[in-house]
């Protein structure tokens, strides 16, 4: 096991990979990382319009689904479907050593589905069912939509990633919503210990929204790049006292799992900062970063491993006071991100469609 990984582990995070391509599968990479102490990968419909049309890794396989007369959506699902089977079954080794707390694979509902609860619903059994792989995790937005349908599924037994969370409010809405299906799924007779679930926040897609704000403010504003990881430390404050309260030890003693944070968008968009600085920034027990290859490289190479989400509480505080005292809202900030996740995602979803529709078509007619 790489020497920063197991001190990671030592800490009580886990690293997942933010990014899945039939080249890791393949090549054995995944094997490698895995190996070296990686504990879990994601994927969203960006990585798989990227990893399909970047590269002829899928082209075999798509020619043959072509040729069977599937449609482009079919194919998409085939080719997906068949990566999230592989990575699962890579990753299968970490989920038995961990009794289950960590090894998954996470794959999305199509983002188009992000305001129908009912759609949501069945598209999640859908892929629990095709994926068949207990390490499997689907992703569902934290939208108001996507909130039943999350208590819906953990209350099946289910084991859920929810995505697109910015908000402390959401947080709010998502933790109850686990808490709510295991006491349901408790009441079916279900077993605890058997349901997984984390609640992604994406951090730097927040310094980026609120940087622009400020920079309109003043130049080299010292609030800049500090405003994502002080609403995570907020958050994990918010999870540990909705983990430690009397409802959830009543859970807890059945074998109920916390919901961990799970720290997303942890590459750094802005050059002048330290490629590190969402990894080692957000360190802390029961918790997961969820990393892109890029990061995870830098990470390993030049990275800090020491616990930091419970330290500078009263300075994070103090700079979302500053930022409200600035006149920046961040409550409509986050809401406007998620508005635009959803639709960022539902491009990339219709970019992939269109990528493989046309290579689809260029088999067809021969070429």
């Amino acid at each position: 096991m790489h020497e920063k990984l197991k001190r990671l582990t030592d800490y009580g995070q886990s690293l997942w990979l933010d990014d899945l391509r039939r080249a890791y599968l393949d090549s054995g990479d995944l094997e490698r990382w895995v190996e070296m102490g990686l504990r879990g990968e994601t994927s969203n419909p960006s990585i798989f319009d990227e990893a399909i049309s970047e590269s002829d890794e899928y082209d075999d396989d798509l020619r043959k689904l072509a040729q069977e007369g599937l449609d482009a959506e079919a194919i998409v699902r085939e080719l997906m479907e068949a990566d999230i089977r592989g990575a699962a079954d890579v990753l299968r080794p970490v989920y038995d050593e961990t009794d289950g707390a960590d090894g998954y694979i996470s794959v999305e509902v199509s983002p188009h589905l992000a305001h129908d609860t009912e759609a949501t619903l069945e598209e999640a059994r859908r892929l629990f069912a095709a994926t068949d792989r207990p390490n499997v995790m689907v992703k569902i937005p934290a939208t108001d939509a996507g909130i039943p349908a999350i208590r819906e599924l953990i209350a099946e037994g289910r084991n859920i990633n929810i995505t697109l969370m910015f908000s402390l409010d959401q947080y709010e809405a998502v933790s109850g919503a686990y808490i709510s299906g295991l006491e349901r799924f408790s009441e079916r007779g279900g077993d605890l210990s058997q349901v997984a679930s984390v609640a992604s926040f994406f951090v730097s897609r927040i310094d980026v929204k609120v940087d622009a704000r400020l920079d309109e403010i003043a130049k080299n504003h010292p609030l800049r790049g500090t405003i994502g990881i002080a609403n995570a430390k907020m958050a994990y404050q918010l999870y540990k006292e909705r983990f430690e309260s009397p409802r959830w030890l009543h859970l807890s003693a059945a074998g109920g799992c916390p919901q961990r944070p799970l720290w997303a968008s942890t590459g750094v968009k802005d050059p002048t900062y330290p490629d590190t600085m969402y990894v080692d920034g957000l360190i802390g027990r029961n918790t997961v970063n969820t990393v892109p290859p890029k990061t995870f490289k830098a990470f390993l190479d030049h990275g800090t491993v020491q616990p930091m989400l419970d330290s500078g509480l009263d300075e994070a505080r103090g700079q979302l006071e500053m930022l409200a005292r600035a006149g920046i809202d961040l409550d409509e900030i986050t809401g406007m991100l998620i508005d635009e996740g959803v639709r960022k995602f539902a491009d990339s979803y219709d970019a992939l469609l269109e990528t493989v529709e046309a290579k689809r078509g260029q088999i067809v007619q021969g070429k």
